[in-house]
């Protein structure tokens, strides 16, 4: 048999996936990332002084869900597995909820980073083994697309061949299982923020990392059409002496992103990767007014840079509910226009806007 002779997904799948992917990068919204592991967001919880219970994650998802207006700018939620099954005070299943909303709810299925063997502290991601098992079952309860992170550290001699090749074979394993399964996958590379590196350093790493995961794709006979691709922005080292300004940051991505991704898919949400809130929505707005032709929309898949004023703002208590959540309809109507190039800098003053949210190592 001809190593070129393959099939493409069915017709009616691939339009599924299609349909599902441009939904998610509809203009002007974007994904707000709801996948913190139980221990990821015990951190989270230990802040504001409440335990990690399955009942305080359960009830802080809850104000993120029920939120009003939430779809006005937010297409669709990653979740973590345990949200999945979780429901509100009144017995109304989360994914039930998001599906009235309409917003599409989708799952983390990487199961975090392990040691790379022999690598310079390097990692790759587990979670391939039971793969299309986990689709089939997200699928049945109402999931349409997933998310698979794989981290890269800028160092010396670092990311490495290993680790870059490692990256592109898994995340292209995972694409195609998960349309297999009929969902659409989020492929994320994260080059970390960790280090002291400089803008053009970080330009040519994520360039030469999303080349080696676009051939890894292709290899694995990837529907592009039904997929999104999550990288972080070209920024330089947290602890680089010299900051670029938002333009320098947006036309480094820009043209990373020109240099590596075909045009054949629909959108790029960009990870925040530990920057404030404001920053993540100032480098997004940026990115959209680079005058150069970009085929794809450009858009946001933020975490803690959607967050972090709520958490500030919400402190556990049920009556600081609706305060929190006005704090996250600001911060999705500040992307959600960033995402057109239309926000006005320093628009919006969130409780945590200007805290830089960045921690070494992140794990979720």
């Amino acid at each position: 048999m001809s190593p070129t002779y393959f099939s493409y997904p069915d017709p009616k799948l691939q339009q599924e996936l299609k349909t599902t992917a441009e939904a998610i990068v509809a203009p002007g919204k974007g994904i707000l990332a709801v996948d913190e592991t139980n221990e990821g967001i015990g951190k989270l919880l230990a802040v504001v002084g409440s335990q990690n219970t399955e009942n305080n994650r359960r009830r802080y998802r809850q104000l993120l869900f029920t939120t009003d207006n939430l779809c006005e700018h937010v297409s669709a939620v990653i979740l973590f597995d345990e949200t999945v099954y979780q429901k509100t005070d009144d017995g109304v299943r989360f994914m039930d909820l998001l599906k009235k909303k309409n917003i599409i709810p989708g799952i983390k299925l990487d199961k975090d980073v392990v040691p790379l063997f022999l690598s310079q502290d390097e990692v790759t991601t587990q979670g391939l083994d039971d793969l299309a098992k986990r689709c089939a079952e997200y699928k049945k309860q109402g999931c349409r697309f997933a998310k698979w992170r794989c981290p890269l550290k800028i160092g010396e001699h670092t990311p490495s061949v290993q680790a870059i090749n490692d990256m592109a074979q898994v995340l292209g394993r995972y694409a195609a299982v998960c349309q297999s399964e009929g969902l659409v996958p989020i492929v994320e590379t994260d080059v970390l923020l960790d280090g002291d590196h400089d803008i053009v350093r970080t330009q040519k790493v994520t360039e030469i990392a999303l080349a080696a995961l676009y051939k890894a794709l292709n290899d694995h006979h990837v529907y592009l059409e039904g997929s999104l691709l999550k990288p972080n922005m070209v920024t330089p080292g947290q602890g680089c002496a010299k900051k670029n300004t938002p333009r320098e940051i947006a036309l480094a991505t820009v043209t990373a992103l020109r240099r590596t991704v075909p045009a054949a898919m629909p959108g790029v949400a960009f990870l925040s990767g530990g920057q404030s809130e404001e920053q993540a929505t100032v480098y997004l707005n940026a990115i959209n007014q680079v005058n150069l032709y970009t085929p794809w929309a450009l858009t946001f898949s933020y975490g803690r840079a959607l967050q972090a004023s709520v958490w500030k703002t919400w402190a556990g208590k049920d009556e600081n509910v609706k305060k929190a959540q006005l704090e996250l309809l600001k911060r999705t109507k500040a992307n959600g226009l960033a995402s057109l190039g239309k926000y006005q800098g320093s628009g919006v003053s969130s409780a945590a806007g200007g805290k830089s949210n960045f921690s070494a190592n992140h794990k979720y």
